[in-house]
C-alpha cells in the first residue's frame, strides 16, 4: 500500500501557506488602514507604529510564500507576534476602555502565535528529525603548499579553527565526536550550534553535520588530497546549508557579508596563509590603517583581494 508519511508535511506546507496570506493581509490592513485595525483591537492609534507592523508582516509573508519550506521566515513571524503580545499586555495593565476588545485581541494573537510556533517545529523536521531537503551546495578549493598530514592535524585540533576563520568565536569538544561552536552573524548577532564528526579518515577527510536544535543548519567536509608532483595539499571544502528565508535570506546574508561561499573563500585563503607562513597579513595598527577592520565597506585585506577578481 502507498505510504502516507509525506502527508503530515504536505499539511504543515498548507498552514504556512495560510499564514503567509494572513500575514500579508494583517501588513495591508496596518499600512492602509491602521486607525480602522486600532479601533478592531481596542488599542490607540499609532500611525508609525502599525505601519512599521505592517512593513514586517508583508516582509514575513512574502517570504513565506515564495518559499517551500519557509521554517525561518514562520520564526520570525512568531517573534514578531511575541513583541505584538508585549505591546497588547501593556495595553491591557493600562485600565484601558475597550478592554473586551483588547482581551479578544490578545486571545488571537496568541492563537496565531502558538500556530507559527507549531508549523515552524514541524517544516524544520525531515526524516530522522533532520532538516528538509533543499539546502544551499557550496564547493570551494585551495592548494596549499604543506603535506596532508599537517593540515589534517592542524584543522582536526577544531580549537584552531578561530585562529584563522575570523567569524569564529569559539568551538569547544563537549562529548564523544561533539563540539559546541559560536560564531560571529550578521551586525552583532551571534550564532551558536552543536556538530558532530559523522567521518574522520587520518589525514584524508573530516565530515560534520549540526545537530538539532540548531541556529545554523548544515553539513559538510574538508578533504586534503596530495598535489600531483608532491606540489602541497590540495584542501576541498564542501557546505550544504540553509539559512532562514531560503533563497531571499541567503541573498541578505550575502549583502551583509557573511553569506557562506563569501567566509569560505575568505576562510581558506587564510588557512593557506596561516600553514605556509605562520601569520596572517593585517592591517590593524599599521599608521595607514584602523584600530579595527570589520566593517563592511572597508574590509580586510583577502576580502579586497577576492573582491578585484
Amino acid at each position: 500500500m502507498p505510504s502516507n508519511s509525506a502527508q503530515p508535511a504536505t499539511n504543515h506546507e498548507q498552514l504556512a501557506r495560510g499564514l503567509g496570506w494572513f500575514s500579508v493581509g494583517l501588513g495591508v490592513a496596518a499600512i492602509l488602514a491602521p486607525r480602522s485595525l486600532s479601533r478592531t483591537a481596542g488599542l490607540r492609534p499609532h500611525r508609525l507604529l502599525l505601519t512599521a507592523i505592517g512593513l514586517r508582516e508583508l516582509a514575513c509573508g512574502v517570504g513565506i510564500l515564495t518559499q517551500r519550506r519557509p521554517a525561518g521566515w514562520i520564526q520570525a513571524r512568531a517573534s514578531g507576534d511575541l513583541m505584538d503580545l508585549t505591546m497588547l499586555g501593556i495595553a491591557l495593565a493600562s485600565n484601558r476602555p475597550k478592554k473586551a476588545r483588547l482581551v479578544a485581541a490578545t486571545a488571537a494573537v496568541a492563537g496565531v502565535t502558538a500556530l507559527d510556533i507549531y508549523c515552524a517545529k514541524n517544516l524544520r523536521r525531515g526524516p530522522r528529525g533532520r532538516t528538509a531537503s533543499g539546502a544551499i551546495h557550496i564547493e570551494k578549493v585551495v592548494t596549499i603548499n604543506r603535506s596532508p598530514e599537517e593540515l589534517y592535524h592542524f584543522w582536526h585540533s577544531f580549537e584552531n579553527l578561530p585562529r584563522f576563520m575570523d567569524h569564529l568565536i569559539s568551538v569547544r569538544h563537549i562529548g564523544e565526536n561533539r563540539w559546541h561552536w559560536v560564531a560571529q552573524g550578521p551586525a552583532t548577532f551571534r550564532v551558536e550550534w552543536d556538530a558532530e564528526i559523522t567521518d574522520d579518515r587520518l589525514n584524508e577527510r573530516i565530515a560534520w553535520r549540526s545537530l538539532d536544535p540548531s541556529d545554523v543548519d548544515h553539513s559538510g567536509e574538508v578533504r586534503f588530497e596530495r598535489a600531483p608532483g608532491g606540489r602541497g595539499t590540495v584542501v576541498r571544502v564542501r557546505l550544504d546549508y540553509r539559512v532562514p528565508g531560503g533563497l531571499l535570506g541567503a541573498r541578505l546574508a550575502k549583502l551583509l557579508g557573511r553569506a557562506p561561499e563569501q567566509q569560505i573563500d575568505v576562510d581558506l585563503r587564510r588557512f593557506k596563509q596561516f600553514m605556509e607562513t605562520g601569520e596572517i597579513a593585517r592591517t590593524e595598527g599599521q599608521p595607514a590603517g584602523r584600530s579595527r577592520s570589520n566593517s563592511l565597506k572597508f574590509d580586510r585585506p583577502i576580502r579586497n583581494d577576492l573582491a578585484a577578481k
